[in-house]
């Protein structure tokens, strides 16, 4: 479900300016059934971009230009963890996402979306290795996408109830005003757009939709996508969520589903940079519209399905952060609908990932330039 734009517009204004009245330490605010609390919680940090919990509560954290660093009792270790992926640490590359393997407890893998040098160009790949003493060892790729560009990598990580590793590209940011049924987003050949599926050693799935069709990449779980940077799953259904970028206007949350095309650039809701029109309609047979999308675009970025129950009030709800719009969206879910959306953060910096912590509380990476991108904590007041 949509609000007018005209009531969406006062419900922000008005989250914002009740942020902007608080504390920047600990601000306290009452937002539907909930009431919590901000802390900033790490600070220091450069390019913040993926964060993952360890089984003992401390957590690794990336940094775009190449470094990731960990967050032990709570405090900001000063020395990087070393044998990390060379990136192309240019525009928006870098290294990008972090994962554990669903077994990290015992075989203490850990898992990395990066942009991969390749030659003067570079593409999103996925490479994973063992952590011992403060260092990633045996690291090696397990992806290397067949695409490249001057951005948009996607590179969002999720192990799905099965194990599976499922993973995003972008479309590199391909131009959308040419043919869009012939643009790259919507060729299965290339992994430009798409939603990939994974064994968690890099092997193809056998039950892949696009196993089987003469030249498509088999990894291929869904295509259609622009560039999606947020991936969280509903463990009690197994359902996968996704967030996408919008050009200007047109970002998308979707439930992902296997085989789907989801459209990116024949329909949308969004226009071009400048106004220009990308979509003829928001419609077409074969192709999948979006649960719920953001006009004008808030840049969406990561994602979380809350399952916990130190928010409780918040129990089932999925939060979507914004970049451009440096908050962070609230969506009441009422099965696979979304019923209302709600601003519950916002004017504090560019909301680059949300993950739920071990304390059942909502962990909030603020992409920040060298030294200003921070970890900010929401729990119960």
């Amino acid at each position: 479900m949509m609000y007018p734009k005209s009531l969406r517009n006062l419900v922000n204004a008005l989250s914002i300016a009740t942020l902007c009245l608080l504390i920047p330490a600990v601000a306290l605010a009452q937002n539907g059934k909930q009431e919590f609390k901000a802390e900033t919680v790490v600070s220091g940090l450069e390019n913040l971009w993926g964060m993952v919990f360890l089984p003992n509560g401390d957590m690794l954290v990336t940094e775009r230009p190449g470094r990731l660093r960990v967050v032990k009792n709570g405090v900001l270790q000063d020395a990087p963890v070393s044998g990390t992926p060379v990136v192309h640490s240019k525009g928006q590359g870098g290294l990008l996402d972090v994962a554990l393997h669903p077994d990290f407890a015992t075989n203490k893998m850990v898992y990395f979306s990066y942009a991969k040098p390749v030659g003067d160009n570079s593409t999103t790949a996925i490479a994973r290795g063992r952590l011992e003493n403060n260092a990633i060892v045996a690291l090696q790729d397990i992806f290397v996408a067949n695409s490249k560009g001057g951005g948009h990598y996607g590179s969002r990580l999720l192990f799905d109830n099965d194990g599976y590793l499922f993973f995003s590209v972008g479309d590199r940011q391909a131009s959308p005003m040419k043919d869009r049924l012939t643009h790259p987003a919507q060729d299965i050949t290339n992994h430009h757009g798409t939603i990939n599926r994974i064994h968690d050693d890099g092997r193809i799935p056998t039950d892949n939709p696009f196993v089987s069709q003469n030249g498509a990449e088999a990894s291929i779980w869904s295509y259609g996508h622009r560039n999606p940077q947020g991936l969280t799953i509903d463990r009690a259904t197994g359902r996968i969520w996704e967030t996408e970028h919008g050009p200007q206007g047109g970002d998308e949350l979707n439930l992902i589903r296997k085989g789907l095309n989801y459209g990116w650039p024949v329909i949308g809701q969004g226009v071009n940079y400048g106004g220009a029109t990308i979509h003829e309609s928001d419609t077409q047979s074969g192709m999948q519209r979006p649960v719920h999308y953001w006009v004008p675009s808030i840049a969406t970025a990561g994602a979380l399905f809350y399952s916990g129950t130190g928010l409780p009030g918040w129990t089932g709800n999925i939060f979507v952060g914004g970049l451009v719009g440096q908050q962070v969206a609230r969506l009441s879910m009422n099965g696979t609908d979304v019923s209302s959306e709600e601003t519950i953060f916002a004017g504090k910096g560019r909301i680059r990932d949300i993950e739920q912590g071990p304390d059942g509380a909502i962990y909030l990476g603020i992409d920040g330039g060298t030294g200003d991108a921070s970890i900010i904590r929401l729990s119960a007041k």
